[in-house]
């Protein structure tokens, strides 16, 4: 089975460790990834990391992911509030997704309380920092194990 999964991150995530750290933390988003693929390999999946400012590019990687990856771990920063096009690549591409944020986006201003793209996705993890998505990787590989148990064996 496919164990291959996909981390997308959107806008202003590149900046982490140095933008807002007392809301984002001080870890940079290598470092997150670095952990990411520690503790992905750990449940054996592999991971593939993508990040972009462009909700455009964003869609165009949520559309190959079909047929690729097993699953999607995204953090789309802002686009998540409004993004109703990343919505719909997201419920297009029939893939596990789990949405995720480093600050509990319910906490916060109220636009940001809302996540357009919650109702499509398989779960969402918000506000345990860089550990959200670790947590991201523990309920993937969870849903992944799930559908690898109900697969009928031939």
């Amino acid at each position: 089975m496919n164990r291959n999964i996909l981390i997308i991150n959107g806008p202003n995530l590149n900046l982490t460790g140095t933008r807002k750290p007392e809301i984002y933390g001080s870890t940079t988003l290598t470092q997150i990834n670095e952990r990411i693929a520690r503790h992905a390999s750990e449940k054996g999946l592999t991971c593939n990391f993508y990040q972009s400012n462009h909700e455009g590019a964003i869609i165009d990687k949520i559309h190959e992911a079909r047929g690729v990856y097993a699953g999607v771990i995204i953090n789309a920063g802002a686009y998540s509030h409004y993004s109703y096009a990343i919505r719909d690549a997201i419920e297009a591409v029939e893939l596990p997704f789990i949405e995720v944020h480093l600050s509990n986006i319910f906490a916060r201003d109220e636009f940001r309380s809302k996540s357009v793209l919650s109702a499509v996705c398989r779960g969402h993890i918000s506000g345990f920092g860089a550990d959200s998505y670790l947590l991201g990787v523990e309920a993937l590989a969870l849903v992944l194990d799930k559908q690898a148990a109900q697969k009928p064996q031939l």
